[in-house]
């Protein structure tokens, strides 16, 4: 059910407003379908909402389809001209250098870059709310960037982890872990895995598969006397997508 601004909504003029069998559209009809109550305060943030799931969908089929390539953390690398790589082997947008310019570069020089999944989930992140925003919001409002995992991601962005949920939903960021690692490939001890809708995911390094393909492919990589499969945690990680479609409307007034 869909509550905006205290009144349940018709969702069929909403979908009238998006392309048929869009991701926007399963969105809006996973949520008014649901048993639970997601409530808003105006149309415009459902609809910023379901554009920048979207987008997110949009941005991770892209990195899959461009030549970023897969490296544990020791030895990634990126374009030196717009980040500088740290001890730890993340990246730090270069002083001077538009953030936006800074992430494009990795879809369009792809073959400069690599890293690990947790680092490509942020990269999807960021380059959704991009491509929402736009160069000069976007610049605005994050000016500097420090790509590595979640913990160095922008606060503004208001990225947590959600569990228990009634609904995961397209853009929403999956883990599955599997706790039988082999210790000797410590990375893949678990996968980031952006839901695409229709039962399919991208996760950096495996590509887009299904569920259970990733789950077979994680078992692969299971310590000799392995007794549990991996599996995928009942958790989302996503932005928060009300303070970032009130960031934007701050910035545009």
């Amino acid at each position: 059910m869909i509550i905006i601004n205290g009144n349940e909504i018709n969702t069929s003029s909403i979908l009238q407003n998006y392309p048929q069998n869009s991701i926007q559209e399963h969105i809006i009809q996973m949520l008014s379908e649901s048993e639970d109550t997601y409530r808003y305060n105006t149309l415009d943030q459902l609809n910023f909402e379901s554009n920048l799931r979207s987008s997110t969908v949009d941005a991770a089929i892209s990195l899959h389809r461009s030549r970023f390539s897969f490296k544990v953390f020791r030895e990634s690398r990126c374009n030196p001209k717009y980040w500088e790589r740290t001890n730890e082997g993340g990246f730090i947008l270069k002083d001077g250098v538009e953030a936006s310019k800074g992430i494009n570069d990795i879809y369009i020089n792809s073959s400069m870059y690599g890293t690990e999944c947790a680092t490509a989930i942020v990269i999807v992140f960021y380059k959704a709310v991009l491509d929402v925003f736009k160069d000069d919001a976007f610049n605005s409002i994050f000016p500097k960037i420090h790509l590595m995992n979640w913990h160095y991601m922008d606060p503004k962005l208001g990225v947590n982890v959600y569990r228990n949920q009634s609904e995961y939903l397209p853009g929403d960021c999956r883990y599955v872990k599997n706790p039988d690692v082999d210790p000797l490939t410590p990375e893949w001890q678990g996968e980031n895995a952006i839901d695409l809708g229709n039962g399919r995911y991208y996760g950096h390094g495996i590509g887009i598969r299904s569920m259970d393909e990733i789950i077979r492919i994680l078992n692969r990589f299971r310590k000799e006397d392995a007794t549990e499969s991996a599996y995928l945690m009942d958790s989302a990680t996503r932005p928060d997508y009300n303070r970032l479609e009130r960031l934007y409307n701050n910035y545009i007034r």
